[in-house]
């Protein structure tokens, strides 16, 4: 189409008259073309005469403002034919933004579709929808954090809720413990009146028993005295008769009196273990402590035992350095070493050997004095029993001899010097006996 097909529509209009209009007028047609423009736009917009015509639409507009014509002003201009109080966003020359209203109608000129529109340039109300959108953006982001703290909130209580309810179950729990924890305490009332009665019972039956122990210590010492002055009498007699005093005896009356004494010295030393004992459980035994040489006391002790070694046929050695001593009293030292080497000898069969042994411990500043034996050896379940009054190892003949206090006398005596005696036994191997006294 030629410049002047297409301005031909538009130069009917009375050009002056569109020029000195207070509002600027565009007429176009469908393909955007720009076919008029009167002087207010071009003031407005900052062009000179001539140099909008041709000019396609969507330059005099921002970008906003083009996509605004593509999908809302245009298509409603095809549908409806008009389209008023249009807000755009013109484009001046310079880059600059001009706000307009617009108010256009399409139609037919000469069969061309023309748009023609007015634009009146609007400052006010820009002004106010700019402040409108940064009121509805404020708007919209308050209510974005009056959403985002609902859920909080709504998250906050939640959680509340749920601490609520576990309060609750620890509460319920609490007082459930505390109803346990009365019932417990009601419990331990009734437990420990008990225990209290029990007590009492106890410490009765502890005074009944401990007086009961030393009226039979008393009883065993003034029976054992009792016994002592007949026996000793029986002993004395036998060695008259023997001597002649009383006149010849037979050969079957020495066999007799020989069998008297040695039942009267059997007699006589089990009467002396029990009085020993009973000596000892009364706490009546004294202890006179001094610095003893063990080699010393067993040199006392081998000749008392060298007759019973030779009649069982057993070899005896020692081993004892000459300074080895100890805190004892050396009478009860004496008394251990001759019960110790007695039973060692009574429980070794013929052939056998006996040994006694004295070191220094350097460690604990203790001498501890060995008696070893190849005898028979003690059950491991009877190691500790042993040392019970009237306990007896069970066995041959022998083994039924005796009273069963030698070993319980031997460690009382042991302890009452501050010391101790132990025992390490294998059946059929033999045992060693292990008295510990405080070095000297």
């Amino acid at each position: 189409m030629h410049a002047e097909e297409t301005r031909a529509p538009a130069s009917r209009a009375p050009a002056e008259l569109l020029d000195t209009l207070p509002c600027a007028v565009v007429s176009f047609v469908d393909d955007g073309r720009v076919l008029y423009a009167n002087t207010t736009l071009r003031e407005l917009l900052g062009y000179t005469e001539g140099e909008l015509e041709g000019k396609h639409v969507e330059s005099l507009l921002t970008i906003a403002g083009r996509i605004f014509y593509q999908t809302h002003l245009f298509p409603l201009l095809r549908l409806h034919g008009k389209a008023q109080e249009i807000f755009l966003l013109l484009r001046r020359k310079d880059g600059g933004e001009v706000g307009a209203l617009a108010n256009a109608v399409r139609c037919e000129r000469d069969g061309v579709s023309v748009i023609d529109c007015a634009l009146i340039e609007v400052r006010e109300r820009r002004k106010y929808e700019d402040e409108l959108l940064r009121a509805r953006k404020a708007a919209d982001l308050a209510t974005e954090m009056a959403a985002a703290r609902s859920r909080e909130l709504e998250l906050a209580n939640e959680l509340l809720r749920q601490q609520a309810g576990e309060l609750q179950q620890q509460q319920a729990m609490l007082e459930q413990q505390a109803t346990e924890l009365e019932v417990q305490q009601e419990e331990l009332v009734v437990i420990n009146e008990d225990l209290l009665a029990r007590t009492d019972e106890l410490e009765r039956a502890r005074a009944a028993a401990d007086e009961a122990n030393r009226a039979k210590s008393n009883f065993l010492a003034t029976m054992s005295h009792e016994l002592r002055t007949p026996l000793n009498a029986i002993g004395g007699y036998v060695q008259l008769i023997e001597m002649g005093v009383h006149g010849p005896t037979t050969e079957g009356q020495a066999h007799a009196l020989e069998r008297i004494g040695r039942s009267q010295k059997h007699l006589l030393r089990l009467i002396n273990e029990v009085l020993n004992l009973a000596r000892i459980e009364s706490g009546r035994v004294e202890f006179a402590m001094e610095d003893v040489s063990i080699a010393a006391v067993l040199a006392s002790v081998t000749p008392m035992v060298e007759p019973q070694l030779a009649s069982a046929r057993l070899t005896f050695s020692a081993s004892v350095e000459p300074d080895v001593a100890a805190r004892a009293d050396r009478d009860k030292l004496q008394q251990i070493l001759i019960n110790l080497l007695t039973n060692a000898v009574k429980f070794t069969p013929p052939l056998g050997s006996v040994r006694v042994q004295a070191e220094r411990d350097s460690v604990d500043e203790r001498v501890h004095i060995r008696v070893s034996d190849s005898g028979i050896g003690i059950p491991a379940e009877q190691l500790e029993s042993i040392f019970e009054p009237f306990v007896r190892v069970e066995g041959g003949e022998q083994r039924r001899e005796g009273t069963g206090l030698g070993l319980a006398i031997s460690r009382d005596l042991a302890r009452g010097m501050g010391g101790d005696l132990s025992v390490a036994s294998t059946l059929g191997a033999g045992s060693t006996f292990t008295l510990t006294l405080v070095r000297a």
